[in-house]
């Protein structure tokens, strides 16, 4: 399998085949970001001939007689048929009309028991396409798409260089409704700063609850040395909240939200990890919150976010 660098995936993905797209980002301008900063470039296409050959690869490993008798001697079991695949890459979706049409059909050719595409995607990819191709898009099988909203906070916004805004979110997946592609949404607690992170957990309440995401996956900020953001900091134009502020942030959110969706903190950047079905199990993550916020030390957690290496 052909495979650049670092491959990120949603906690969800985990049963997903990986299948590599496109390496790096198209926006490469987010302030707190270095997912990709080890890349020596800013963004590329996987050639079709490389997803071809990896598409052959995963469907010898299904159908090569060989493959099933070594599993078994290991003690294994028969690898299912591939049913999710997940395009990899910070925004794959950003790939024009036309050229994930290529991969779904190539998909589909060397892998026809998949159902579902998913994929990482920024809020301006969707508006690059028409209502016509989403919906076509939608038929083609892709699905399941993971949104990195971070915020609903339009001065958060803003001053990270998310290269939208609030309403964008909105508008943008609304038409994925429309559609009837489905998505879940990343939120980053602590991106608002210090002292505004509930401001900002109540604003993306608000966006979130005029929408319909599956799952809203809370990750927390972690600023490393070699961010932007980090220099933001240094220059004295931004103070980074508290761990514990984060966590009343992340209350603040949850206690807010008035949809039905999954809410879940399950990446490493999550010293503590959280997940349940709103609205029915809303009381029960609050409580599991105001455990932590009474029962662990700032200095804890603090000693958890120095020592994490990467996300």
């Amino acid at each position: 399998m052909h495979y650049t660098g670092t491959i990120w995936r949603p906690p969800y993905e985990a049963g997903s085949l990986l299948l590599e797209a496109t390496a790096g980002c198209t926006h490469h301008k987010c302030k707190f970001c270095t997912l990709y900063s080890g890349l020596p470039f800013r963004f590329r296409m996987s050639p079709l001939e490389d997803i071809e050959s990896d598409l052959q690869e995963a469907q010898l490993r299904q159908t090569d007689p060989m493959t099933a008798i070594s599993a078994r001697l290991q003690g294994f079991q028969k690898p299912e048929p591939v049913q999710r695949v997940f395009l990899t890459g910070a925004n794959p979706f950003v790939l024009k009309y036309d050229r994930l049409m290529e991969i779904a059909a190539l998909l589909h050719k060397y892998l026809p028991s998949v159902k579902t595409v998913g994929c990482f995607s920024r809020v301006t990819d969707i508006a690059l396409k028409s209502d016509e191709e989403l919906s076509a898009l939608r038929r083609a099988g892709y699905d399941g798409l993971t949104i990195g909203i971070e915020t609903g906070d339009e001065e958060s916004l803003q001053f990270m260089n998310k290269g939208y805004a609030a309403r964008d979110i909105r508008t943008q997946c609304r038409r994925l409704d429309d559609a009837g592609i489905h998505y879940s949404f990343f939120y980053l607690a602590g991106i608002s700063g210090a002292g505004r992170g509930e401001t900002g957990a109540r604003a993306t309440a608000e966006v979130c609850s005029a929408l319909h995401p599956l799952r809203i996956g809370v990750n927390m900020l972690t600023v490393y040395p070699d961010s932007e953001l980090y220099q933001e900091i240094r220059r004295g134009n931004w103070k980074e909240a508290g761990e514990l502020e984060k966590y009343r942030e992340i209350r603040t959110l949850l206690q807010e939200l008035r949809i039905d969706t999954e809410f879940a903190a399950l990446g490493a950047s999550n010293a503590f990890q959280l997940y349940g079905r709103l609205p029915g199990d809303k009381d029960a993550l609050l409580m599991e919150i105001d455990g932590i916020i009474d029962g662990v030390k700032e200095s804890e957690l603090q000693t958890y976010r120095k020592n994490l290496p990467h996300l």
